[in-house]
């Protein structure tokens, strides 16, 4: 523990991270099992960026998005993982209190970037179904660039107004975090300053920022539902099910783990649980994404057989 003296009070200068609850004989498991998952989702998500900037078939509203929502994925598991992966591997699980700060501020904004962009995914989709014919010329692509610029303007506010609020607070004696990066919440717990402005703002923010958007892409799949049923070909049904089927995985992956971190928490709320499901939507999510896109995506599949297609001629000639 590291501390400053400044007029009596004192002043944390870095925490320790107490990382996960792994036995020392299994740390090495571990570590190649997080270091394979964090590699795979850094491919994934590069490889979908990648394909979309080089397909012109796939420079379309809903491809825009995916290519943001994969940027935001990549750098939301690599706010985390790798300071996860340097501690399992060092006798000294320190993080510097900037660090900490920055952590949390990257954590937000990346967590929060994903969130919106989903939303902007769910009304991409609900134009495409409920209004197939005024498709091109609502989701034109000023409304599609507003809406990207929108959830990155949204989200720095949101993680500059925690991040400032965070660094307002004293931590005096403990500087352990029993978890494996700077969660907001258990640093709130290990603050000696009265947090109560803290979790007012946390309580007003998370129903703006989480149940909004989460409201907004219920009421989407409301109205695509509604639509869908009133087709009369079952084809056309299957078609319509198809365009949204990869959307709705990832919605249903993102908000079932945050919802049952911090809307549902067990009743010991045991640090165990908290770090497991913290686990799903910081490494699980991001790295099942690309696989949810391109297994379930036909657009994908097959500009990845243009790509790979076109290449092979080129190394033939």
């Amino acid at each position: 523990m590291s501390c400053m003296m400044d007029r009596n009070q004192t002043v944390i200068s870095q925490f320790l991270l107490m990382g996960l609850p792994i036995p020392q004989e299994h740390q090495h498991l571990f570590y190649a099992l997080f270091l394979a998952m964090y590699l795979t989702t850094v491919l994934g998500n590069l490889i979908i960026i990648i394909l979309i900037l080089l397909d012109s078939h796939l420079h379309t509203p809903m491809y825009l998005f995916l290519s943001n929502l994969s940027f935001s994925d990549l750098c939301f598991s690599s706010v985390t993982m790798p300071k996860l992966l340097q501690n399992m591997q060092s006798q000294d699980p320190s993080i510097p209190y900037a660090g900490c700060l920055a952590q949390i501020y990257f954590f937000l904004f990346f967590g929060d970037l994903g969130n919106f962009l989903l939303v902007a995914m769910a009304y991409d989709r609900y134009v495409a179904i409920c209004f197939p014919l005024h498709y091109t010329s609502i989701m034109n692509p000023k409304l599609c660039m507003s809406l990207v610029v929108l959830s990155w303007v949204l989200t720095t506010f949101h993680a500059m107004l925690h991040t400032l609020l965070m660094a307002r607070l004293s931590f005096c004696k403990d500087s352990v975090i029993p978890h494996f990066f700077c969660d907001m919440s258990t640093l709130l717990k290990l603050s000696c300053s009265d947090t109560h402005v803290n979790e007012v703002v946390i309580f007003i923010v998370v129903s703006i920022f989480l149940i909004l958007p989460f409201a907004l892409i219920f009421m989407s799949y409301v109205r695509i539902v509604s639509s869908i049923l009133k087709v009369p070909s079952s084809q056309g049904i299957r078609k319509a099910f198809s365009t949204c089927g990869s959307h709705l995985s990832v919605v249903s992956l993102f908000y079932g783990t945050v919802i049952g971190l911090y809307l549902c928490p067990s009743a010991n709320n045991s640090t165990v649980k908290e770090t497991v499901m913290s686990l799903m939507y910081t490494v699980v999510t991001p790295m099942l994404n690309p696989f949810i896109y391109s297994l379930r995506n036909r657009d994908i599949k097959e500009a990845l057989e243009r790509i790979f297609f076109k290449r092979k001629i080129q190394l033939n000639l």
